[in-house]
């Protein structure tokens, strides 16, 4: 699966305008926040505390319209906790959104 950082670009323009200050408030704002979800899913241990990261991810992501991190999240929430392949397919997601605005 490709990972379109556009997607979050055309989501935060749709969403603001062309207020260039406020789309990268807004778009370190969803890093910030999505990479405290990965954090937490890679210390998860149990069952409540995996399902809870991933569904915010998930929901972090149907928010701002980022189709395939929805995706990875909701195949995390179907994971066993602390799954590393996940986690990991996740960072490197982000990454990718990182790197799609350097």
């Amino acid at each position: 699966m490709s990972y379109d950082p556009g997607a979050l670009e055309s989501a935060l323009a749709a969403a603001v305008g062309d207020d260039l200050a406020l789309i990268a408030d807004l778009r370190r704002a969803f890093l910030e926040s999505a990479n405290r979800q990965v954090d937490l899913l890679g210390r998860a241990r149990c069952d409540a505390n995996w399902q809870l990261a991933a569904w915010r991810l998930k929901g972090l992501a149907a928010s701002f319209g980022v189709a395939g991190l929805m995706a990875l999240a909701e195949e995390a929430a179907a994971s066993a906790p602390g799954d590393p392949k996940i986690v990991t397919r996740i960072k490197a997601a982000l990454v990718t959104f990182e790197l799609g605005h350097a």
